[in-house]
C-alpha cells in the first residue's frame, strides 16, 4: 500500500510530516510556559502576541540575531556539526508514523492515499536507530568543546541513553509478540479489540520512564544539569547552534509521544466511549484529530512532571535504570512470551490465567525471601562496623584534611583553653621558685592573692 503515490504527493507528505513537527513543537514551548507558570502560581508569557501565543517566534528571532560564539579550543568541524546531527535524526523517525488508516481513505487533491508517508517492516528499529543516531550529536558536542564541564555531560548522555535504551527496546519487544509485527501500521492495526497500554500495562509504565530519559527532560535532564554543570554540553554554544539542540529536545519529546501512542494508545484510533457509538470515528480524516490529541495529553505529561518532581541524583537514576527498569521488563517479557506460546497451543484463557498468577505469586515470595536475607545480612554488616569503630580510636587528621566520625565512631575530646578562674586558682611562682607541694594545695583553698598575703605579713 506505499510506494505508489505519485512523486509530489509523497513531497507534500513530507513537507506536512516537517509542518506538523515544527508547529507542535513552537505550540508545545508556549504551553509548556504557561502551564508551568499556573502551577507555580506565577504569571507566564503574556506580551508576545495575543495570550502570548507568539513567545516562541520571538525566542527564535533573539536566537538568530545573538553572537554566534565559536570557542577557540574546539575542534570547530565537529562542534559545528554536533548540533546538525542532533536535529536531522529527530525528523527522520516521524515518517513511519500513521496519522490514520492504511486504507485509502482520504483524497488529497483527487488521488486517494493514507495518512502516512510510509512504513517497513522494520519500523520500530528504523526509529530506534534514529535516536541512537541523534545521540552522537550530544555526544560529540561535549567533546569537541573542549572544555570539562561539557565533557561531563556528554559522557552522561551516553551513559543515560544506552541504560534506558535497553529498557525502551525491552518494552517493544513485548508488543512485537504480541502484535506479531514492527511494523507501525500493523501495530495500531492489532488494537482494534483493546489498547495495548491495558493489555501490557508493564510494558506502557517502562516505556514512559524511559522516554523521559531518552528525551533528557526532567527529572531526567542529566546532560543538562544546571546545578552541578551549568549547561552540560551545550555549555560553549550560543546563538542559532543552541537554538539548534533546544528544536532537537522538543522534536524528540514530540517523536516519543507519537511512538508511545501508536505502540501503545491505540495509534489513531479513537477512545472506546467514542468509537462505541460512532462507526465513522476511525475513518477519514477524524483519525488525525485523535492522533494528535493524544500526543498533547503526552506532552502534558512531559510538562506536568517537569513542573512536580525534583531532579533525581545521578547515582539514583542509574540505578533506577539497571537494577529496576531493566529486571522488571526481561521478568515481564518471559511472561508475556510463556502467555503467547500458551496460547499460540490452544490453551483456555482461565487456565493461562491460573498459571500467570501463580507464577508472579512464586516470583514475589522468592523476592520477598531475598529482601529480607539481604536487609538482616546489611543490618549485621552495619552493626559489625559501628562496633568496630568503636573500638578503634578514631583521628579526624588522618587524612590530612579533617572529616567527620562514621556511624559509632566519637570524636576524641577537644583541648579547651583554661578559663579565668582555673587560672586565678594557680599557686603563683614567687622568686621562680617552685612551690610546695603543701603551698599549692592551701593557695587554692584560702582564695588569697599574693598581695592580700603581704599585707597580712606586714
Amino acid at each position: 500500500m506505499f510506494g505508489n503515490d505519485p512523486f509530489w504527493l509523497i513531497l507534500l507528505k513530507a513537507v506536512f510530516c516537517f509542518a506538523f513537527l515544527m508547529v507542535t513543537v513552537i505550540l508545545s514551548i508556549v504551553m509548556e510556559r504557561k502551564i508551568v507558570g499556573w502551577m507555580q502560581l506565577r504569571v507566564g508569557p503574556n506580551r508576545a502576541g495575543p495570550w502570548g501565543m507568539l513567545q516562541s517566534l520571538a525566542d527564535a528571532i533573539k536566537l538568530m540575531l545573538k553572537e554566534d560564539v565559536v570557542v577557540k579550543g574546539s575542534d570547530k568541524a565537529v562542534y559545528i556539526l554536533a548540533p546538525i546531527l542532533g536535529a536531522i535524526p529527530a525528523f527522520m523517525a516521524i515518517a513511519v508514523i500513521p496519522f490514520g488508516p492504511p486504507g485509502n481513505e482520504v483524497s488529497i487533491f483527487g488521488t486517494r492515499t493514507a495518512l502516512q508517508l510510509t512504513d517497513l517492516p522494520v519500523a520500530i528499529l528504523f526509529i530506534l536507530a534514529t535516536s541512537s543516531i541523534a545521540a552522537y550529536g550530544v555526544v560529540l558536542a561535549g567533546w569537541s568543546s573542549g572544555s570539562t564541564y561539557p565533557l561531563l555531560g556528554g559522557v552522561r548522555a551516553t551513559a543515560q541513553i544506552i541504560s534506558y535504551e535497553i529498557a525502551m527496546g525491552l518494552s517493544f519487544a513485548a508488543v512485537f509478540l504480541h502484535s506479531g509485527s514492527m511494523s507501525t501500521s500493523t501495530i495500531v492495526g492489532s488494537q482494534a479489540d483493546g489498547w495495548f497500554a491495558w493489555l501490557l500495562p508493564v510494558s506502557f509504565l517502562i516505556y514512559l520512564v524511559s522516554m523521559v530519559g531518552e528525551a533528557h527532560r526532567a527529572p531526567f535532564d542529566m546532560p543538562e544539569s544546571e546545578g552541578d554543570l551549568v549547561a552540560g554540553f551545550q555549555t560553549e554554544y550560543s546563538s542559532i547552534k543552541f537554538a539548534f539542540f533546544m528544536l532537537t529536545e522538543y522534536i524528540h519529546m514530540v517523536t516519543v509521544s507519537a511512538l508511545a501512542v501508536t505502540l501503545f494508545l491505540g495509534g489513531w484510533r479513537a477512545p472506546a466511549p467514542i468509537s462505541t457509538v460512532w462507526e465513522g470515528a476511525n475513518h477519514g480524516w477524524w483519525p488525525m484529530l485523535w492522533f494528535t490529541a493524544k500526543v498533547a495529553v503526552l506532552l502534558f505529561f512531559f510538562i506536568w512532571i517537569r513542573g512536580s518532581l525534583p531532579r533525581t541524583r545521578y547515582d539514583q537514576f542509574m540505578k533506577l535504570g539497571w537494577k529496576v527498569l531493566i529486571p522488571i521488563a526481561l521478568v515481564w517479557l518471559m511472561l508475556v512470551a510463556g502467555v503467547r506460546a500458551m496460547r499460540n497451543e490452544g490453551w483456555e484463557y482461565s487456565e493461562v490465567v491460573y498459571w500467570v498468577a501463580g507464577t508472579a505469586l512464586v516470583l514475589l515470595l522468592i523476592t520477598f525471601v531475598v529482601d529480607t536475607f539481604r536487609e538482616r545480612g546489611e543490618r549485621a554488616k552495619e552493626a559489625d562496623e559501628a562496633r568496630r569503630a568503636s573500638e578503634e580510636p578514631f583521628d579526624p587528621m588522618a587524612g590530612g584534611f579533617p572529616v567527620p566520625p562514621l556511624p559509632g565512631q566519637q570524636l576524641p575530646p577537644v583541648p579547651r583553653r583554661p578559663s579565668r578562674a582555673d587560672r586565678d586558682r594557680e599557686p603563683v611562682r614567687v622568686g621562680g621558685e617552685e612551690p610546695s607541694d603543701g603551698e599549692a594545695e592551701e593557695a587554692p583553698a584560702e582564695g588569697k592573692t599574693s598581695d592580700e598575703r603581704g599585707s597580712d605579713g606586714a
